[in-house]
């Protein structure tokens, strides 16, 4: 499981979505490696839904329509699941115990929808996103400001308390012309030393991406902690991470995170670390300790146990 798969199955039992996935032109390559952030078990992706009116219509469809025919909608897509589940209970019988294992996986994610039919409740709906054409390159950015906007709501309304925003995938062919560049991030991300112009347009493209980041947290900030004082960013731990050290030569060293929020005062905030090699995993560990569980490795256990005692 990837992190925010682990931590919603502790803290996300309760809500309309246990985890809420949102992807800005990820999945136009389909679903691989390369393209999937979130993980519910070995190869088992999590699909980030790319288009925003999706996420809208997920989030507040039923809220949208009358009593009466919300209750319509609601069966119908009751029907469809046990149609579904029907057929693969069938099928089950007659496979391998591999096969057997993938329909296991198959049939708790359509328990999972069963659970998600139900309402919204009192949250009232924002306005939803403008007809956006999901791959245009050019729509990118408003893509990504739609979907930052929809998780923030998401978690005010507590539809959910682990969402996820992932921005194209690895050898991402974005080309940032909002910000007046011609070359694809994936071309950028290898320019040579000797290239300053070329880095000087990566650096662009990286700095949009920390504008994004703040937009985050400033939408935080500035949104009602609906559970009592202050703002949901005050409850809040958003972590930003990157999958390389270095794209030039694949180096999966010095990668550097980013996190915002204190995790209920796990994290001293306000400061730039250098760790000097340490296995991320003890990071990762940390951050499920900030939401209350008590494992003592995660991901890869040859890494060593416990959290980052620095923080």
């Amino acid at each position: 499981q990837s992190l925010d798969q682990y931590i919603a199955s502790f803290i996300g039992a309760d809500t309309t979505f246990p985890s809420l996935e949102l992807g800005v032109q990820t999945s136009a390559w389909g679903g691989n490696s390369q393209t999937r952030m979130c993980y519910a078990g070995p190869s088992q992706y999590v699909t980030p839904d790319d288009n925003p009116s999706n996420v809208y219509q997920r989030m507040f469809g039923d809220a949208l329509l009358s009593d009466s025919d919300a209750a319509k909608r609601r069966e119908r897509k009751q029907k469809l699941i046990e149609l579904s589940r029907g057929d693969v209970i069938d099928i089950y019988s007659r496979v391998g115990t591999g096969e057997k294992t993938k329909l296991e996986a198959h049939l708790d994610s359509l328990d999972d929808m069963e659970n998600r039919l139900l309402d919204v409740g009192m949250c009232t709906p924002i306005e939803a996103p403008a007809g956006l054409v999901t791959y245009d390159n050019d729509s990118f950015p408003l893509i990504a400001s739609a979907q930052m906007e929809l998780a923030v709501t998401a978690l005010a309304c507590d539809i959910t308390r682990v969402a996820t925003i992932q921005m194209s995938h690895t050898v991402g062919p974005t080309v940032f012309t909002w910000c007046g560049l011609s070359e694809g991030h994936h071309s950028l991300s290898h320019i040579d030393d000797s290239n300053q112009t070329g880095i000087d347009h990566y650096v662009q493209a990286e700095q949009w991406y920390s504008e994004q980041f703040l937009a985050l947290i400033q939408s935080l900030k500035a949104t009602p902690n609906p559970e009592g004082d202050g703002t949901l960013f005050d409850d809040t731990l958003v972590l930003w991470a990157q999958e390389l050290g270095d794209g030039r030569m694949h180096v999966c060293t010095d990668v550097p995170f980013i996190i915002a929020g204190s995790g209920g005062g796990t994290f001293e905030t306000g400061r730039f670390l250098e760790l000097g090699g340490v296995n991320h995993c003890h990071l990762l560990t940390s951050i499920c300790h900030a939401f209350g569980l008590s494992n003592q490795t995660f991901g890869d256990p040859a890494a060593g146990t416990g959290g980052l005692g620095v923080l």
